[in-house]
């Protein structure tokens, strides 16, 4: 039986089918990271992680016969993939089984900005509304000219779930798509045009702080930034100092620079919607996600080919 080091967590489900086909090694078990890797790292063949612990340089050269890293996630960041593609390890990730559900808490997350959903319930919990009459009025969604980051599988999807609002989709990638939308070259010139930005690239150096200062001012006072993608594209001082100051409307995120730690400020700010990285967090697609993950890893011990291979490593 070939031996995996489980990286990230795993649902029963997943533990039960990894159970039945690989040695199982849990890293929360293992207290002498160093002492392990030399007593079985030779052994170990295949990896199951996720996109945000990914797999630490110092683990990965610690096992030289690794074959293969399973991402459970669409994003893969936190794995070195110019090296597993040199070393000949193929990564695979989870690709299209989250798309619906990274859209519908997009949707949510406009939806509650702009209705002050947050606001709102405090003002009944509190009894504001019979002590002080009606909350003040919100915002429309609807009309809405939306600028998004990103336009792979999961922006298509935003996009065509948005059209319930009647908006004007812009996007910003580095070329253009073949998508119904008006693809804008420069960032800042997306942002000044925009009531909404939604942020849903992937992670990485490519993109640290993408959405900066100059971004965040285009979009301006009356503008809402959404993040689904990762909290590193987004400058987090500069959110903070934007929204504090006025420069920014409001914000909607499911994700952040350091997480669980989230900005102390952003915690007391009633324009801000704030969600503890649970975009695909549904029990539905948490399960496909797993089973895909599993999907991968046993196919390639059968017979050396995956579904869902990086393009980095798809040639492998």
């Amino acid at each position: 039986m070939s031996d995996l080091l489980l990286i990230s967590g795993a649902t029963p489900r997943m533990m039960d089918r990894l159970t039945a086909e690989f040695t199982v090694h849990d890293i929360q078990t293992i207290d002498d990271m160093p002492t392990f890797l030399a007593e079985h790292g030779p052994k170990i063949t295949a990896v199951a992680t996720d996109g945000h612990l990914g797999v630490r340089a110092d683990i990965m050269d610690g096992l030289p016969n690794l074959k293969i890293i399973g991402v459970y996630g669409v994003g893969y960041d936190g794995v070195d993939t110019k090296t597993a593609a040199e070393r000949g390890i193929v990564v695979t990730h989870t690709p299209n089984v989250l798309n619906a559900e990274v859209a519908n808490t997009t949707l949510m997350l406009m939806l509650a900005t702009y209705r002050q959903l947050r606001f709102n319930e405090d003002w009944v919990r509190s009894g504001n509304w019979k002590t002080k009459g009606n909350a003040p009025l919100s915002r429309s969604p609807d009309n809405r000219t939306i600028g998004i980051l990103g336009m792979g599988r999961i922006g298509q999807m935003i996009a065509e779930r948005l059209q319930v609002f009647n908006p004007t989709i812009l996007y910003h990638t580095r070329t253009a798509k073949d998508v119904p939308y008006t693809h804008v070259p420069n960032l800042v010139d997306m942002a000044e045009q925009a009531d909404v930005l939604v942020v849903i690239t992937p992670g990485g150096a490519a993109t640290h702080h993408l959405v900066n200062a100059d971004v965040l001012n285009a979009l301006g006072p009356d503008g809402l930034l959404i993040n689904v993608a990762r909290g590193s594209v987004v400058d987090e001082d500069a959110l903070v100092a934007a929204l504090a100051d006025g420069r920014l409307g409001m914000a909607g995120l499911d994700v952040f620079d350091a997480e669980p730690h989230v900005p102390e400020a952003l915690l007391t700010m009633d324009n801000v919607v704030l969600q503890p990285h649970v975009g695909s967090g549904t029990i539905e697609t948490r399960q496909a996600m797993g089973d895909l993950v599993c999907d991968n890893l046993s196919q390639y011990l059968k017979d050396g080919t995956t579904l869902t291979s990086v393009p980095e490593t798809a040639h492998l």
